[in-house]
């Protein structure tokens, strides 16, 4: 569901042995570390040597040629939610994975799947057009003209038969109406066209309703994906003129999974909602549209000219409306429930086998789904027969490992949500790490998540290589950083990542929000969280969620001779096999610490920067100024007046992390004498040890969860309210900011405060242990 874009990039891990990459490239910068050299967290001296020759073992049977096979096959018809070969290709898993030698099986959920009965888009004035709402086949693919696939609709929008006044509001996101406001312009009872992008499909349409409209229509400008980007399908990678991003619009800012069974999982029997009590269904009908069939609704627009900003690059003047141009619209879906199947597969552990590593893909698409998800699944698979042959040669993992392929991730995260929920205890009690990937693509790595996890993370990017450059995967993620960091328009955040890696510091570990696998873990449960993928290069964006999302595109483009398949492989199965096979469970708290103290600071700069830019507001407003500046011939009225900033009281979180910090430093002094000493410590003091390290994760919950979204309960990290996908840090306490609410932000400056008193608490009983 979520493409790796290069802005959000971080570290991952490419093919250690130059061998796997034909024509592999001279290094270009730092050659891959070895672990004997670096020291591999969590492990004796000696069980780095063993670990490292697991490691190379575990390359050398690694195929891209198979990866190419397996994604051909899985993506051979379309395997959305509920066709044959979405069963098909779960069967086909779960044969694979019991042939490896793991023990596996399919479980079944029976989830809300709305699938399209009727769709219309008309244009009935000024002039007469009815949209095509269908994607043609393209010359010189094949797979484009198979039959079987859904037209294109956005799942979980309302049924509706509506006709109304077209009103243009660009990416349709807060900002836009704001904007759209001082145009003097209504969206009441009338119809939105919004392009994607800007931010989460979902919050589009729940915004147009918010605002009054009656429906909402999503297109694809060629300037985001299209040839503006660069050359169009089949001639290049980008999105040709009828293609349509399909996608969800669930509210997932609430809660992910069935929208019917919240907080439970939906197993064959359970109680579902209504659907008029289920609170993530839309209340007004919502269709995505290519540029092609936008582009006349467009073109018969009037009223003001659209701000420069909003301008895209069709090739004619854009208007905001409203109308003349009006459209009618028609949704009608069949609701019914869809079965779905999580594969599921293990490995027992030997000596600590209550400890779970998990790894997660799903296999479900839009169409056929080469780029998203089943360039990421067949990493998974690769990975999956490694260690089955490993296993069956008498490599026995200290810890259990188990393996999931999620169907209905693009729905809304269905697969592992139901799946997650349904097993919410023993999670809690067992799992102690979770990785995630989803898309897959050549360039950059990307690493999110828990931010203990990242010197784990960055070892294993220094000990790899780049298939396309020959250096360490850590070294070509260090130098897009420092490149970008260098721009003259670089966003601080950046120039602040790019100074924290410096030339030999650990890369920052970006901060997760949804729109992926890791959800459940992360923000509902409280288990440590990684999601991983290259992309960045293969400008795979333009046939997301089409269906020109096949094979033929992904080999051309995606990842040809399927080197970063092997990649991703080697990244999420090194991260897997270390957390499995460690003394010690390979976290460092400092990390966590250390980050916490930048968000912190954030927080006060948000404070300043709000006061500061309130006044200056107010002091324009006051002399008159917007109201002199603007174009009498074409007026733009003033901007709402905001709200004063009064103190925020952020004292109770500056102390909490202060004493974090102190704990932090007090248990790597406490690690370190330990590792110094070679780990030697009695085998009950050590499960103990692990058993809190792979719960600590956990505090970071508050019970309550968000204010007005209690399934996230994560006060660390989460999707925005009004963000969708990307991440909030410090959620409850940021979003009280953005919302001018500054009694709420003083209030959860406390919550998160005593968060973050018990995660220390159990850090202090972690460094006990280790001095004992």
């Amino acid at each position: 569901m979520k493409r790796i874009q290069l802005r959000k990039l971080g570290v991952a891990l490419a093919c250690l042995s130059l061998a796997c990459v034909a024509g592999a490239a001279t290094p270009a910068g730092p050659a891959p570390a070895s672990p004997t050299a670096t020291g591999m967290l969590g492990f004796t001296a000696q069980g780095v040597a063993q670990q490292q020759t697991l490691e190379k073992r575990f390359n050398a049977l690694l195929s891209a040629p198979e990866m190419r096979g397996w994604l051909e096959q899985l993506s051979v018809e379309p395997n959305q939610v509920g066709s044959p070969h979405d069963k098909a290709n779960a069967d086909f898993l779960l044969a694979q994975f019991k042939q490896w030698g793991w023990d596996a099986h399919i479980e079944k959920f029976d989830v809300l799947y709305p699938t399209p009965k009727q769709e219309l888009v008309e244009l009935v004035a000024p002039t007469v057009f009815k949209a095509a709402l269908h994607e043609p086949p393209i010359k010189g693919d094949p797979t484009s003209a198979l039959p079987g696939a859904l037209p294109p609709y956005n799942v979980y929008g309302a049924d509706g038969d509506v006709t109304g006044q077209l009103v243009y509001v660009n990416y349709g996101m807060p900002d836009d109406y704001k904007e759209l406001a001082r145009l003097g312009v209504s969206v009441k009872g009338k119809i939105v066209i919004v392009r994607y992008g800007g931010g989460w499909r979902g919050l589009k349409p729940e915004l147009a309703y918010e605002h009054g409209a009656i429906g909402c229509l999503i297109y694809s400008d060629p300037r985001d994906d299209g040839y503006f980007t660069g050359d169009s399908f089949p001639v290049g990678p980008t999105r040709p003129a009828e293609g349509v991003q399909r996608g969800s619009v669930e509210k997932m800012q609430l809660y992910p999974g069935d929208p019917t069974t919240p907080g439970y999982g939906s197993v064959p029997g359970a109680r579902h909602l209504a659907l008029k009590a289920a609170k993530t269904l839309l209340k007004i009908p919502v269709l995505p549209m290519s540029y092609a069939d936008a582009t006349p609704l467009l073109k018969a627009m009037g009223g003001p000219v659209a701000p420069e900003n909003w301008r895209g690059a069709l090739p004619f003047t854009y208007h905001v409306g409203a109308g003349p141009a009006r459209v009618h619209m028609l949704v009608k879906s069949n609701w019914g429930l869809k079965t779905i199947y999580d594969v599921i597969a293990k490995l027992p552990g030997s000596t600590d086998a209550g400890q779970w590593v998990i790894r997660g893909n799903h296999h479900d698409g839009w169409v056929f789904g080469a780029f998203d998800p089943l360039a990421g699944t067949v990493a998974l698979l690769g990975e999956a027969k490694a260690m089955g042959t490993l296993y069956k040669q008498g490599w026995r993992p200290k810890r259990t490992i188990v393996y999931a392929s999620w169907d209905g991730e693009e729905p809304g995260l269905l697969g592992s949500t139901e799946w997650a929920e349904t097993h919410a205890k023993e999670l809690q009690q067992h799992a102690v790490l979770y990785v995630n990937s989803d898309t897959n693509g050549r360039g950059i790595l990307f690493a999110g998540g828990s931010h203990s996890l990242q010197h784990m993370v960055n070892q294993v990017a220094a000990g790899v290589t780049d298939p396309e450059t020959g250096a360490s995967v850590q070294a070509r993620q260090r130098a897009s950083i420092d490149v970008r960091a260098a721009r003259k328009n670089a966003k601080p955040l950046l120039k602040e990542t790019a100074k924290l890696a410096g030339a030999d510091g650990d890369i920052p570990m970006a901060p997760l929000g949804s729109g992926s696998d890791y959800s459940a873990f992360l923000e509902h449960l409280g288990i440590a969280t990684l999601n991983l993928g290259f992309g960045g290069e293969a400008n795979q964006g333009g046939v997301y969620h089409s269906r020109y999302d096949d094979f033929e595109h992904f080999d051309r483009f995606g990842d040809p001779g399927f080197h970063y398949e092997v990649a991703l492989a080697e990244v999420a199965g090194h991260i897997v096999m270390r957390t499995a096979d460690a003394e010690v469970l390979p976290m460092r708290f400092g990390d966590f610490s250390s980050t916490l103290d930048r968000y912190v600071q954030q927080m006060h700069r948000e404070v300043k920067t709000e006061r500061e830019a309130a006044n200056a507001q107010h002091k324009l407003l006051d002399a008159g100024a917007y109201k002199l500046a603007a174009d009498p011939l074409h007026p733009v009225a003033p901007p709402e007046r905001l709200s004063n900033v009064p103190k925020v009281d952020l004292a109770a979180l500056d102390t909490a992390a202060g004493k974090l910090k102190a704990s932090a430093q007090a248990y790597a002094a406490a690690y370190g004498a330990r590792a110094k000493a070679g780990l030697n410590i009695p085998p009950p003091q050590l499960a103990r040890i692990n058993q809190l390290m792979g719960t600590l994760e956990q505090r970071l919950l508050d019970a309550q969860g968000l204010p007005g979204r209690p399934w996230y309960k994560n006060m660390i990290q989460a999707p925005g309210e009004l963000t969708g996908y990307a991440p909030k840090t410090l959620p409850a306490i940021h979003e009280a900011l953005d919302a001018r609410d500054w009694s709420r932000a003083d209030q959860y400056a406390g919550v998160t405060a005593k968060v973050l008193d018990n995660y220390r608490a159990q850090l202090d009983q972690l460094t006990a242990l280790l001095k004992q």
